[in-house]
């Protein structure tokens, strides 16, 4: 566990060059993203002492601020580039949202959860100076089909089941990134493709992450 003094920007190295680039986070807009956005804002003061720990973080509400080495898997799976536009779903503090908008894309995050969305806000006046994402109150199942189409949506969390709504706001060639996780099985990153109309899969390696409410199967469910 990191000291409460902590010295922030030396940890924000470690999280790059001990737990990012030896494990396969190559691309050079998200490790320098990583690396500049100060991760421990986006924490209450008394738990930031674990922003650059390789574990999630709590955040209340069924959220957490995921472990760096998750959400820098998810987002290098899904090749952001600079000038897209991307959907975050259940955006937490603002912090996934935050290093999409670093890296050059135009960001929208939603959020159910009021105290958060609040939080998101207020961290991202601290974080960012320009091209800062809008983090808007609403449910992250629904998505945000006024906005739609999407280059990139993130689900900030762990599934069971993705509604189909979702799938419809990607763009052409459009990506959706998040956990998996299957009864009784360990939470694998995946990567969802729209191209010609139809959705390919791929899967990535072990992740763990809250399971998000409203992106649960339920218990009836057949298929």
């Amino acid at each position: 566990m990191l000291a409460l003094d902590v010295d922030f920007a030396r940890a924000r190295r470690f999280m790059r060059d001990g737990q990012l680039a030896p494990n396969g986070v190559t691309d050079p807009l998200l490790l320098a993203a990583m690396d500049d956005l100060p991760r421990e804002v986006f924490l209450p003061a008394a738990m930031r002492h674990r922003a650059y720990a390789d574990e999630a973080v709590p955040l209340g509400g069924g959220r957490a601020l995921l472990a760096p080495m998750v959400l820098a898997r998810l987002l290098q799976m899904a090749l952001p580039q600079p000038g897209e536009r991307a959907l975050v779903l259940a955006s937490g503090t603002g912090y996934g949202a935050a290093v999409l908008a670093r890296m050059g894309l135009k960001v929208l995050g939603i959020e159910a959860e009021p105290g958060l969305v609040a939080a998101a806000r207020h961290a991202l006046d601290f974080a960012l100076e320009a091209n800062r994402p809008d983090i808007e109150q609403g449910e992250p199942g629904l998505g945000a089909p006024a906005g739609a189409p999407f280059r990139l949506i993130l689900i900030e969390g762990a599934v069971e089941t993705i509604p189909a709504a979702l799938f419809s706001q990607l763009g052409e060639g459009g990506r959706l990134v998040t956990i998996r996780r299957e009864a009784g099985r360990v939470g694998r990153a995946v990567l969802y493709r729209r191209a010609g109309g139809a959705v390919s899969t791929l899967q990535g390696l072990d992740a763990a992450g809250p399971l998000l409410p409203g992106f649960i199967t339920p218990p009836d469910f057949i298929l």
